[in-house]
């Protein structure tokens, strides 16, 4: 395909994925319609630059953005309002940081041994990392956004490396929207316990 519709589909999959972390940040609803469609379209521009693990990931998203649009939309049995920001426990942390390490390692080596992955164990740990992060997300737990914090730090090294321009940039003002989000939702954490 042309690289020049690449990096159009790129520009407006990062369009979208700006409005959908910002979005977040606030925890409104209408951010999970906006990463659906910047999933969609990352998933086609990583498969063009062979990022492997990044197709996989945002193939996955459309599943994860389509859980945490339920939940947050929806009321179970056992709220009385919808799903308000909470902390992982201790025990919880690690189960998530050990899940991480195993699985970036086990898809890193695979990746490496078997195809001709970019970046193998880097572009692992972005797939491990971001999908902890994504569904700690869909359930508003704190803690996400610390994951996503060091998740934007490798993943602009990588997208830079590759040539994608639009991306690491893309990942720099995540890097920014992420810190404003977990305090932001630190605030509503306050708030909620008071």
């Amino acid at each position: 395909m042309n690289a020049q519709v690449i990096e159009y589909i790129e520009w407006i999959a990062a369009a979208f994925g700006l409005v959908n972390v910002f979005l977040l940040t606030r925890q409104t609803l209408w951010a999970w319609p906006a990463g659906l469609t910047s999933v969609f379209l990352y998933a086609f521009v990583f498969y063009h630059s062979k990022l492997y693990s990044d197709v996989m990931l945002h193939t996955i998203y459309v599943v994860l953005n389509a859980f945490g649009w339920y939940k947050w939309s929806s009321k179970n049995s056992t709220q009385t309002e919808a799903l308000s920001v909470s902390t992982l426990r201790n025990s919880e942390r690690f189960f998530w940081l050990l899940a991480i390490l195993v699985g970036f390692v086990i898809w890193g080596y695979f990746l490496h041994k078997n195809t001709d992955a970019s970046f193998a164990f880097a572009d692992a740990f972005i797939l491990m990392a971001s999908l902890c992060a994504q569904y700690l997300l869909a359930i508003k737990k704190l803690e996400n956004w610390v994951i996503w914090i060091i998740v934007d730090v490798v993943a602009i090294s990588i997208y830079y490396l590759k040539e994608l321009y639009v991306t690491s940039v893309l990942y720099a003002v995540y890097l920014l929207i992420c810190i404003l989000g977990y305090v932001e939702w630190k605030k509503s954490l306050k708030l909620i316990r008071q």
